[in-house]
């Protein structure tokens, strides 16, 4: 059996990552969803809770009508260094074998741990990108259609966007009284 490793922020959980989960599930038996950075939010970049991701995830991906025995949806929080960022992976996580991760630091650690570490074909990554959805969501545009339906009905529930919005104008506001 393999088992493999992804990691994401999902901030939020888009098209692209959906696509990649489904790519990664017709090569392996069960994959492991790391949810990184679990610690983070409220921040421009990282906007939502884990709790909030983790909750996105398993919505899109019922939705997909993914099996929820072929996955495993985890948060981690950040190591207190990136030396230690790969044992404290394996602390939290079950076994697994293979990794995907097309992020550059993510797989040099992950190799010099003596991990496979498989890339991951990006889907139309200039449209399917968090930072995209984001972008959007701050100049007012309609972002629906890069993420699955769960994922926008669920960003509204929780006033996603305005937390956004609210959190430009707050980075804005500093950064001008730094600079």
């Amino acid at each position: 059996m393999t088992r493999a490793l992804f990691v994401g922020r999902f901030q939020p959980f888009h098209l692209g990552h959906l696509h990649a989960i489904e790519t990664i599930l017709h090569e392996i038996d069960d994959l492991i969803i790391v949810v990184g950075s679990a610690q983070m939010s409220h921040e421009h970049d990282n906007p939502f809770t884990a709790g909030e991701r983790l909750e996105m995830i398993q919505a899109a991906l019922d939705d997909a009508k993914i099996d929820r025995k072929r996955y495993l949806l985890i948060p981690i929080s950040d190591a207190p260094s990136h030396r230690t960022w790969v044992s404290y992976v394996e602390s939290q996580a079950p076994r697994f074998t293979v990794v995907y991760s097309n992020q550059s630091l993510t797989r040099r650690l992950l190799v010099e741990a003596g991990y496979e570490v498989r890339t991951i074909k990006l889907y139309e990554r200039q449209m399917y990108e968090a930072t995209e959805i984001r972008k959007r969501i701050l100049d007012n545009e309609d972002w629906s259609d890069l993420v699955p339906p769960s994922i926008y009905r669920i960003v509204k529930e929780i006033d996603g966007e305005n937390r956004i919005r609210d959190l430009a104008k707050t980075d804005s506001i500093n950064k001008s009284k730094n600079g």
